[in-house]
């Protein structure tokens, strides 16, 4: 889901963290305005970065949109009543299915809660969704990042970031997570905003839609 303006303490980070690098403030100029995206936070946000594991956006926005439309499916009892060959039909891979089931186990049985989730710190938060199988740091990053707005995160392993630094720097090739997370440095407290900045732009620049803008349905419950 995503609102046409940024709040208003994020416009105001956002023009502190354009003022430190040019390259930055070349974005929105050219691309429009930064929308700013939201994602319900517990197990829907968590079960939509699943969906889009490793796939284009378009395609994650397609299946999301025929999970979330199976009864009880964004929510965790209702993952963990529904058939292995519902999900497999509204999309999911097999992996997929025994993450989703992995994550529906882990919020039914109190390892992942909601509220204690926010109320870690990003590392903690990290380590935490990280521990439930198919959930690696950048499912968790995205999480946070979307679901819970942390301002300093940076999923440094998503390939269109390396390839947005890599087309907005004029980088010979496209880093690597880690010199990518060496290139953001100078973005902090901000990478978070720097991280919907370079999405911005490489949408701006191929044409290609954020999964959030394709999905049709409403916003689900967490």
């Amino acid at each position: 889901m995503s609102f046409p303006h940024l709040p208003p303490e994020a416009r105001a980070a956002l023009a502190a963290l354009c003022l430190r690098d040019p390259d930055l403030a070349r974005i929105e100029p050219a691309a429009g305005p930064l929308p700013w995206r939201r994602r319900p936070a517990g197990f829907a946000g968590l079960f939509q970065a699943i969906v889009g594991q490793q796939i284009s956006n378009q395609a994650a926005a397609a299946i999301w949109q025929r999970v979330a439309a199976l009864p009880g499916a964004t929510t965790p009892d209702g993952v963990l009543v529904l058939s292995d060959e519902a999900l497999r039909g509204a999309g999911l891979s097999r992996p997929k299915v025994a993450h989703a089931r992995a994550l529906a186990t882990a919020f039914a049985d109190g390892r992942l809660d909601a509220a204690a989730l926010a109320a870690m710190d990003d590392e903690a938060a990290v380590a935490a969704i990280s521990a439930v199988r198919g959930l690696g740091r950048w499912t968790a990053e995205v999480y946070l990042l979307f679901a819970l707005c942390r301002d300093d995160i940076f999923p440094a392993a998503d390939l269109a970031l390396a390839a947005a630094a890599a087309h907005l720097k004029a980088l010979a090739e496209r880093p690597s997570p880690a010199a990518l997370r060496a290139l953001a440095e100078p973005w902090r407290p901000q990478r978070g905003l720097a991280a919907r900045l370079l999405w911005h732009h490489w949408r701006h620049v191929t044409g290609r839609a954020a999964m959030d803008d394709l999905v049709l349905l409403p916003e689900v419950s967490p």
